[in-house]
């Protein structure tokens, strides 16, 4: 029993004791997480981000076209006599005037030829002037009278014998002389007529014959010339020459006409390109006469060549022709464009892109590029409110201007965008905004559209 309460006594100190270390052991860690709470560092600062407000504003929306430029006229210069090709007399590649003798081919046969060719139209016009000669008409004509004459003296005098031979007085025998002498002087007027005939008809005929040969020694004449100019090459047009296609000294012109060399005109020089029907449909209405292909030479010009190394080509163009028909396995027009070339830095053959503007677009809402982002296949921006909070927009998107978007719906002008820190941020924070101004380029002229950055060209104008 004295047993039993000094175990009790003993249990009791003992369950006093752990309560007592628990308790100590509690305060400590109650201790040490408040000395842990107050060592934590302090909230972080609010992100600070780049935003510029959304400008609205009218803009002349373009297109870019993929374009090859073309020399009109091209001109193969080929030789169209034969003969050894002695001279030639321009630098390769150098620009040519219109009448610049290229080339000389030996001349010493059709010179020869040409004056033979001479000499025997003098002889034709000599045998003409010949034929022409009337004598021999005229004796025969001649005849004719004399022969019509002895018949006129033979009728009067069978007239008169006639009479005579009735009473008598004359003998029968003069009468009948006189008869025949009247019958040869008529078939004697019968042969002069006919010799008549045949000096007029020879005579004709000489003519026609000479006149042919005339004709035939001055077609000669005019071929041999022809050929002797023919050895002496000038250019047809002005314009930039390629290298020669043969040396001198070689046979040229034997059997067909040999290609010596090509002339390009150079300015201006053209730029083909094909458009799509919608777009084909917007810029006739922006260009009147287009379609009738009758664009005034006074209209400002508001085309822009993109070169290959995205420079832009300092000299503005015009649309000048639109092929007859739309492609229908394509879906596209063939358009050609006119650009001045005083440098001679387009040659034919390169490729660029024809920047149109092909529409006016009212009070367009416009987002800078970098600050739209794609978000599983949505175009979003991030927006800071009046409060500096963060909330994202979804977009609906036109076109690109410039550095900028068109915005159809999405987002009012004027609310704020960010443009730098965009990785930084989530929706719902709360950033301090710093405004940076972001304003689109001043607006082309009507006629022209205007040009970005060479180093970044846009689909925009």
């Amino acid at each position: 029993m004295i047993f039993s309460r000094q175990t009790r006594r003993l249990a009791r100190a003992l369950g006093t004791g752990l309560a007592s270390i628990a308790l100590l052991a509690l305060v400590v860690g109650c201790e040490r997480g408040d000395a842990k709470s107050s060592k934590q560092a302090p909230a972080a600062p609010t992100q600070t981000v780049i935003v510029v407000e959304v400008p609205q504003r009218t803009v002349s929306v373009g297109a870019d076209f993929v374009a090859r430029t073309e020399a009109v006229p091209t001109v193969e210069i080929r030789a169209r006599v034969s003969g050894v090709l002695e001279q030639v007399r321009f630098r390769e590649g150098s620009e040519v005037k219109q009448g610049q003798t290229l080339f000389v081919i030996q001349q010493e046969e059709y010179k020869a030829s040409l004056q033979t060719a001479r000499a025997q139209l003098a002889k034709a016009e000599a045998d003409l002037l010949r034929a022409k000669d009337a004598s021999v008409v005229d004796r025969a004509r001649a005849g004719l009278d004399q022969a019509k004459a002895d018949l006129g003296k033979d009728r009067a005098d069978v007239a008169r014998y006639r009479p005579l031979v009735e009473q008598q007085a004359i003998p029968k025998q003069d009468l009948d002389t006189a008869l025949s002498r009247e019958q040869a002087s008529a078939a004697g007027v019968a042969a002069a007529e006919a010799a008549l005939k045949d000096s007029i008809l020879a005579q004709r005929t000489a003519i026609q014959l000479a006149e042919a040969a005339v004709e035939s020694g001055k077609a000669a004449v005019t071929q041999a010339d022809l050929n002797v100019k023919y050895t002496t090459i000038e250019s047809p047009i002005s314009g930039i020459i390629s290298k020669l296609a043969v040396d001198t000294g070689n046979l040229v012109g034997k059997g067909e006409p040999t290609l010596l060399a090509t002339v390009s005109a150079i300015d201006p020089i053209f730029a083909d390109f094909a458009i799509t029907e919608a777009d084909y449909l917007r810029l006739v209405k922006r260009i009147p006469g287009l379609g009738r292909g009758e664009v005034p030479r006074d209209r400002a010009p508001a085309l822009e060549l993109i070169l290959s190394d995205g420079t832009v080509f300092p000299q503005k163009g015009r649309p000048i022709f639109v092929d007859r028909a739309i492609d229908q396995k394509t879906g596209t027009i063939q358009v050609r464009a006119e650009f001045p070339n005083p440098q001679r830095v387009l040659r034919a053959g390169q490729f660029g892109r024809v920047r149109a503007v092909t529409e006016e677009v009212p009070n367009a809402i416009l987002v800078p590029q970098v600050a739209v982002q794609d978000l599983q296949g949505a175009k979003t921006v991030m927006v800071v409110g009046e409060d500096g909070k963060v909330a994202m927009r979804t977009l609906t998107l036109r076109q690109p201007y410039q550095d900028f978007y068109i915005v159809a719906a999405g987002i009012n002008p004027g609310e704020r965008v960010i443009v730098e820190g965009i990785q930084k941020v989530r929706p719902g924070v709360v950033v301090k905004a710093e405004l940076k101004p972001a304003q689109p380029a001043p607006p082309p002229p009507a006629a022209a559209p205007s040009a970005p950055p060479a180093s970044k060209p846009k689909s925009g104008s």
